[in-house]
């Protein structure tokens, strides 16, 4: 064990410079990595930003539909075809089949 202190040791006193570099890169490398800007922490808030622009996306096509079934709350065909769709409502002599998936 001593003797592996001692080659590491006369290789810090032979290249101090080279030592300083390493180090120098490794920190850099750690701190691009892990800081709160790092590229991990870039790319997990990239992945979020995407999961959010499509759970806004789904929110903005609802208002779209929810705008359309207001506008055609006084259409008598629009509060049929809801009837039907939603509480299976039929017309008089009508068979109504129900798949359920």
């Amino acid at each position: 064990m001593n003797a592996i202190i001692q080659r590491v040791w006369e290789y810090v006193r032979s290249n101090p410079k080279k030592l300083i570099a390493i180090v120098a890169v490794v920190i850099v490398a750690a701190v691009m990595l892990f800081d709160d800007y790092g590229l991990w922490r870039r790319a997990s808030m990239e992945a979020e930003n995407r999961r959010l622009l499509d759970v806004q996306a789904q929110a903005e096509r609802r208002m779209v539909e929810n705008e359309l079934r207001i506008r055609n709350v006084g259409n008598p065909d629009s509060v049929e075809k809801a009837a039907r769709e939603r509480y299976n409502f039929r017309r008089e002599g009508e068979r109504l089949y129900i798949i359920k998936k």
